[in-house]
């Protein structure tokens, strides 16, 4: 009844095997790939005519984590999965990311990618079992898809590169300083089609050395992908590339001039407006039967490309004037918002951040419910990028994969010089505003991030900053870096190549290509040009940081105290009573950990004292020998009660009171009298001795006995 083909190989520590035939039989391409116990399953579908008027690739790809996976039941009301998680998004995005440009050129038809977590062994991550998969199913399934691809990921120890590193390892990375790197390589045998990672402050060597080191482990499973696909693989699907050499060249004998004269405004909206006007001057020239043809968008396209990449690799000539390796002009500010914690506005270009940052207490950090167990996050980023600032009048919704992708990249540019949690207790929250774009509004994420942090008083290990490169790349070659690329040269040329880090060090790093991948020697001078282009902008940035940042006003205080695990029921009390006395009564915020680490947070300080002050009196032991001020509670014929250390009470004995005999305590005290006392001990059935005979009550001396006396015990 089935068919099954299965291929296996030794990958690293673990087993990797891709099998198809059993099961989604009806979908064009089906193959479960498993690495230890983790298994994906990936499934392609894809139209066999394109709709009419079709200009663009309408790719869609979907990765799903079942709970079921790991043996977990989802959280929430419903009981079941719901919208992707950000890991979710952030896998589909790079599954899509390096098989997109590899699809024939011209293919416009509606393609769809599922791929579903089966099986996670809690050890190895199934974004790269997903990415595999996907790579596989594609490969058998007819579509004309220019692979395989693969992928791997790299961790970086003692300078060394790990293949495939466990979750655990490469889970909150801030507090692990062995280990370096996540990185994430995808590419064909031949060269890298994409790069996505988080890094704490590699050289340009070292992150070379990452990704050449990923792409050798990546080929053998292009080649296991490919002996797959030589026993099951469906026929290719019968797809000729449009030919639309005769309707380009008259679009470009109508208009190539108009559309030349159009790119060479520098200023965005003057030639965003100025290219309309040449395309409409193209169209009237143009016959009814050319302007119907759906191929007349591509040969657009194909014009910009062929004015803007002209002169960029013969003459080093931009579409705004610059230098191939020149940054646009930097002005950065900082503490604008009179009423927030830090605030920045970065301002590169066209391109302008408006970053917030606002410092929480433990009840913000972010609770994560994740396949491989749940855990909390102390530092947020979220990247807005609203329609107004490309000047457009869009739609307004819920944040898309564009905004969670970039905001992703720019929280992995800044994890690594952030403090430790023990260091700075603080959840830090940090809102990008994209106000203008135009180019790599993600960087400009990085740089107002760091400047905002360190207004709101963060101690930042150094700034970071961030700079996208470009590439136009020809067919005998040749080609051309970019920095700090317009938004019209990344949408016309071949690499969108973002690198982020301080002065000593790379800290993210996430590039995607749009050809057939890049060699070494392109990486190598895209990051040498790229670490010139992040010195500069650094040293701009610097120029906005005269000094120290004053700690907000409104930003609340956060001061920690570690205490013995067994005291902490004392402090929480039956029922959280106590916890929430103290919380009444000093007005402050105060979090317990299961480590016996209290954070007490408020913007007042007196508070703070005051919540301090009381959870010290519950876990703290009284010093014997100590003298301590006290109040007596209670009178009784044999000694006084007196309070003396936060709620502890303890006997100073009638004998204890006074250097002479007594009647009667009454004689000489009251209730609710201050006095002072000397812990003299405890007694064998633990309770507390006092005296108030060995300390001179007005002063809080003790009295040391002459030579010969002995003192009274």
């Amino acid at each position: 009844m089935f068919k099954e083909t299965k291929k296996s190989m030794q990958w690293g520590e673990e087993t990797l095997t891709l099998e198809t035939g059993k099961i989604a039989r009806q979908a064009d391409g089906t193959v479960i790939a498993t690495l230890g116990e983790t298994s994906v399953m990936a499934n392609v579908t894809f139209a066999k005519e394109a709709k009419p008027g079709q200009d663009f690739f309408p790719l869609t790809v979907h990765y799903q984590e079942k709970y079921y996976a790991a043996g977990k039941v989802p959280g929430g009301f419903f009981k079941r999965e719901a919208r992707p998680s950000e890991k979710e998004t952030l896998t589909a995005r790079l599954i899509d990311r390096p098989i997109r440009p590899l699809f024939v050129p011209g293919f416009k038809h509606e393609t769809l990618v599922m791929c579903t977590v089966l099986s996670h062994d809690l050890v190895n991550d199934p974004d790269i079992v997903a990415l595999i998969a996907t790579s596989a199913a594609l490969t058998i399934s007819g579509a004309p898809f220019m692979g395989p691809i693969a992928g791997c990921r790299v961790g970086f120890v003692d300078g060394e590169y790990i293949l495939n590193p466990e979750i655990d390892d490469m889970h909150d990375l801030r507090n692990n300083p062995e280990q370096r790197l996540d990185l994430v390589v995808a590419g064909t045998k031949d060269a890298v089609m994409m790069v996505e990672s988080e890094a704490y402050e590699l050289t340009e060597e070292e992150m070379l050395g990452a990704v050449t080191f990923a792409h050798e482990q990546l080929k053998p499973v292009c080649d296991l992908i490919i002996s797959l696909a030589e026993d099951c693989a469906k026929e290719p699907f019968n797809f000729t590339p449009p030919d639309y050499s005769d309707l380009y060249a008259a679009v470009k004998a109508a208009g190539e001039e108009q559309m030349r004269a159009a790119f060479a405004i520098r200023d965005k909206q003057e030639r965003t407006h100025a290219i309309s006007a040449a395309r409409e001057a193209i169209k009237a020239k143009l016959s009814d039967e050319q302007l119907e043809d759906q191929n007349l968008g591509s040969a657009f396209k194909k014009l910009e490309s062929t004015v803007l990449r002209g002169d960029v690799v013969k003459n080093g000539n931009r579409i705004d004037g610059r230098r191939l390796d020149e940054i646009r002009p930097i002005v950065c500010e900082t503490g604008l918002l009179p009423r927030t914690h830090g605030s920045s506005l970065f301002t590169r270009g066209e391109t302008q951040a408006l970053v917030v940052t606002t410092l929480g207490t433990g009840d913000d950090e972010q609770f994560i419910d994740a396949l491989h167990g749940n855990f909390k996050s102390n530092f947020l980023l979220h990247y807005n990028f609203p329609p107004y600032s490309v000047g457009e009048a869009g739609r307004v919704g819920a944040p898309g994969r564009r905004e969670i992708g970039h905001g992703k990249l720019a929280w992995r540019a800044l994890q690594a010089v952030l403090p430790p949690a023990t260091d700075f207790p603080y959840t830090v929250r940090l809102v990008s505003e994209i106000t203008e774009s135009n180019g790599s509004s993600s960087m400009a994420s990085v740089c107002g991030g760091s400047l905002s942090m360190m207004d709101a008083g963060v101690p930042l290990k150094t700034s970071v900053a961030g700079v996208a490169m470009g590439l136009v790349l020809e067919e005998d070659g040749s080609f051309a870096i970019l920095s700090d690329i317009l938004g019209d040269e990344d949408h016309l040329g071949d690499m969108d190549f973002k690198v982020a880090g301080t002065a000593d060090g790379i800290t993210s790093l996430q590039m995607d290509i749009k050809v057939a991948g890049i060699t070494p020697e392109i990486m190598k001078k895209a990051l040498e040009q790229a670490k010139a282009g992040r010195l500069h902008i650094l040293g701009e940035m610097n120029k906005a940081l005269s000094g120290a940042a004053e700690f907000s006003v409104h930003a609340p205080r956060i001061e920690t105290m570690q205490i013995p695990t067994d005291k902490i029921r004392e402090v929480i009390g039956s029922g959280g009573k106590v916890i929430r006395e103290i919380v009444e009564v000093s007005g402050a915020k105060v979090d317990i950990n299961d480590e016996g680490i209290i954070k007490i947070a408020s913007p007042n300080g007196e508070s703070i004292k005051k919540a301090y002050d009381m959870i010290w009196s519950i876990v703290a032991e009284p010093e014997e020998g100590k003298v301590y001020d006290g109040k007596v509670v209670k009178l009784v014929d044999f000694g006084a009660f007196v309070n003396f250390f936060g709620k502890r009470d303890g006997l100073v004995h009638v004998s204890q009171i006074e250097n002479r005999r007594l009647n009667h305590p009454s004689d000489v005290l009251k209730e609710g009298q201050d006095v002072k006392v000397k812990l003299l001990g405890f007694d064998d059935r633990g309770k507390v001795r006092l005296s108030m005979k060995v300390v001179d009550q007005v002063t809080g001396e003790e009295i040391v006995p002459e030579k010969g006396e002995k003192e009274a015990e």
